[in-house]
C-alpha cells in the first residue's frame, strides 16, 4: 500500500534522525522518561503491542515473561532497537509497520502501549490509529498512551511554545494533540487520564467500549 504524504515525510524524518535520536533524547530520557516508563507497563502481561517502538527505550521496562511486538514506520529506528534486545526480560519481535494500518489479526494482543507516538500523529490520524489499536487488542484489553500535552502553568506553557519549532522539525511532534477527544470516536472508553510529570506528560488509558 502506498504511503500518504504524512507517512513519507515522517518516514524521511525518522530515517534521518535515527543515528542521533538517543543522543538528542538523552537528557530527557534520564531526567524524565526512565522514572515514568515503568508506569506504562504496570500490571500488564501476555502478548503486548508496543506501537511506535522507536529505538527500544521501553525494553528494560517490559514485564518479565511477556511477549512484545514492537512496530515502527522507520527501519533505521528498528535497527537501533534490535541492538537493545538484550536489555529486556521479555521476548521481542520488531516489525516495520504503520500504526494506522496494522497488518496483524483482530483481537490479537492482551494490551497495547504507545510512547510519545500520538503527539507525532496529526489530528486526522488520531482516531484511525486508536481504532487500529482497539481492533488488534482483545476485548477489555488495556491501551495505554504516554503523551506530552500543553501545560497549563504560564511559565511551562511559554517554554513549550519556544521549544515547539524545534520539536516539530526534529520529531514532527506537537503539544496540542487532542488524543483524549478521539478516544470515544474510536469506540474506546477512557479509563483514566493522569499527569505523571507535572502538567506536561500524562498517561491516557482506554479500553474497548464494547
Amino acid at each position: 500500500m502506498r504511503m500518504t504524504a504524512f507517512e513519507i515525510s515522517n518516514f524521511a524524518r525518522y530515517q534521518r534522525i535515527a543515528p542521533f535520536y538517543d543522543l538528542l533524547d538523552l537528557p530527557f530520557e534520564y531526567g524524565r522518561y526512565r522514572k515514568i516508563r515503568p508506569q506504562l507497563f504496570a500490571g500488564l502481561s501476555g502478548l503486548i503491542l508496543d506501537a511506535g517502538v522507536g529505538t527500544g527505550r521501553n525494553f528494560p521496562f517490559y514485564p518479565a515473561g511477556a511477549r512484545i511486538v514492537g512496530i515502527d514506520l522507520s527501519p533505521a529506528m528498528l535497527a537501533r532497537a534490535a541492538r537493545r534486545r538484550r536489555s529486556s526480560a521479555a521476548a521481542i519481535d520488531l516489525v516495520e509497520m504503520d500504526v494506522t494500518r496494522i497488518a496483524l489479526p483482530d483481537r490479537h494482543f492482551d494490551a497495547a502501549v504507545a510512547t510519545f507516538l500520538f503527539c507525532v500523529l496529526p489530528d486526522e490520524l488520531q482516531a484511525p490509529a486508536l481504532r487500529e489499536l482497539k481492533r488488534v487488542t482483545k476485548p477489555g484489553g488495556v491501551i495505554r498512551l504516554l503523551e506530552y500535552t500543553r501545560p497549563r502553568a504560564a511559565l511551562r506553557r511559554a517554554v513549550t511554545r519556544l521549544w515547539e519549532p524545534w520539536v516539530r522539525w526534529a520529531y514532527g511532534a506537537g503539544f496540542d494533540r487532542r488524543t483524549e477527544e478521539h478516544v470515544p470516536e474510536a469506540g474506546l472508553r477512557l479509563v483514566q487520564s493522569r499527569f505523571v510529570l507535572r502538567d506536561l506528560i500524562k498517561i491516557i488509558e482506554a479500553r474497548s467500549a464494547e
